[in-house]
């Protein structure tokens, strides 16, 4: 049987959203599985909802399907009492790159911008899109509105994979990162994903991070540039992050199972018990958690978005109602 820990791992992660009651703010309630997410996660208290879009047009969405918006905020931009606010703000954060005023006030009018712009004024604590809009647009209008984290110059992705199956190890999940957006990061690229992969690891697993920099290598065994490139932003990453417990450059099996770590690592931090995987480009990221959710079996949630000032999270456009009530519960942890 699986551990308990495992079983209840996003059961847990739903107790502190509902603790924590955070306002989310989703954009795009024309989507049914959007609509119904909202309502859902109204019902379950997992945190205080706002829908963004044509009010009419959702309240009529939502008396066809039999759902109950009260309780549930809608702003409409075309006429919300925000909206004027709201287009000066964009206006002031975007005229160094050439916005105008009347431009700001058109693109207010766009739900993802303005949904985004509630976050970034703190009339919401953090937003969720991409069931129909492009990663492309969620990610960009993010950055421009909500703008990046202090110290922090690259949005990456990560997936928690929780492990809830027999087969698994005690360990209730995992963060694996970047698994969806950064194609090719440099070292120093690395270091900013495997800084935030390690916070992602401290908001949702409660658990100290145990970093591995993952490679065809461990210390030493292969040569090659894209070694040299993981060794290069271990030692990085060991500079900027002295406290934090990191192997690198280190293969999968010596990051995950301790008497392999023991064998090929000489004074291992992690000793086999990595929770987060930085993986060395987006080929590997991308196909390591796919083969884990789909030979594995593990539950992948993701991707969401780590590196911004406010949580913003990415859909993706083939996304279930679970998805989405997931990204409500993982965006309510993620806000500070």
């Amino acid at each position: 049987m699986p551990n308990t820990d495992q079983v209840h791992l996003l059961q847990k992660l739903e107790q502190l959203a509902i603790r924590r009651q955070r306002r989310i703010v989703l954009c795009e309630g024309d989507d049914l599985r959007i609509l119904r997410a909202a309502t859902h996660a109204h019902g379950k208290r997992l945190a205080r909802i706002t829908l963004v879009g044509d009010r009419a047009a959702l309240e009529a969405a939502a008396k066809r399907e039999g759902l109950q918006l009260d309780g549930i905020t809608l702003e409409d931009p075309s006429l919300s009492p925000h909206t004027d606010a709201l287009a000066q703000s964009l206006h002031d954060l975007r005229r160094h790159k050439g916005m105008t005023q009347e431009q700001a006030r058109i693109l207010i009018r766009d739900p993802l911008v303005f949904a985004d712009m509630l976050v970034a004024q703190n009339l919401a604590d953090g937003s969720v899109a991409g069931a129909v809009r492009t990663t492309a647009d969620v990610v960009r209008t993010a950055i421009q509105t909500i703008g990046m984290a202090s110290g922090t110059t690259l949005v990456s992705s990560f997936f928690l994979m929780v492990l809830d199956q027999p087969h698994h190890t005690e360990q209730p999940g995992m963060i694996f990162t970047d698994c969806g957006l950064v194609i090719e990061p440099s070292a120093q690229e690395l270091v900013q994903i495997a800084q935030a992969g390690a916070h992602s690891a401290q908001q949702l697993l409660g658990e100290e991070p145990r970093v591995a920099m993952l490679s065809f290598s461990t210390s030493g065994s292969a040569r090659h540039a894209q070694v040299d490139k993981v060794r290069e932003a271990t030692a990085l990453l060991r500079e900027a992050c002295p406290d934090l417990m990191v192997d690198g450059e280190v293969q999968v099996d010596a990051a995950l199972v301790p008497a392999i770590a023991a064998r090929k690592i000489e004074n291992s931090q992690i000793t086999g018990r990595a929770n987060v995987l930085v993986f060395p480009d987006l080929d590997a990221g991308n196909i390591g958690y796919k083969l884990v959710e789909r030979l594995g079996g593990a539950t992948a949630i993701g991707p969401l978005l780590q590196g911004l000032r406010k949580p913003a999270n990415d859909l993706s456009r083939g996304c279930s109602e679970r998805d989405v009530l997931a990204a409500i519960v993982i965006t309510s942890l993620q806000c500070a």
